[in-house]
């Protein structure tokens, strides 16, 4: 395996999704986005969400989970653009994460590695 990769995972609200996806697209080199919508709830557990949804007895905020792999020196760009589409300064408008990740595997060919992604 060479080279370093990054994964970035942002929990971001529903309707942000566009501003992001549109920030995300400009940068150059961007290998892909994954999505999923997906529930939770912070610190506040979802009690000032509009929209909360209830599953076994407790309440969840619908929220946008995008997620992205990169090489690690485009990884503080994404972060970046992640932010500045997903802020709205409200509480719930979200988190970003980002990890290291030890190698990767494209199934079709068989690349590892950087050239995997």
């Amino acid at each position: 395996m060479s080279g370093r990769i990054k994964e970035i995972k942002a929990i971001v609200q529903p309707f942000m999704l566009e501003h992001v996806l549109d920030a995300l697209a400009s940068i150059e080199g961007l290998p892909g986005v994954t999505i999923s919508q997906v529930l939770g709830w912070g610190t506040s557990r979802a009690s000032g969400e509009a929209k909360r949804i209830r599953e076994a007895g407790h309440a969840f905020a619908p929220k946008t989970k995008v997620e992205i792999v990169v090489r690690a020196e485009m990884a503080q760009r994404v972060v970046e653009a992640i932010m500045g589409a997903a802020h709205t300064g409200n509480p719930g408008d979200g988190k970003v994460f980002v990890t290291d990740l030890v190698d990767a595997a494209k199934i079709r060919t068989g690349l590892r590695g950087v050239a995997a992604i």
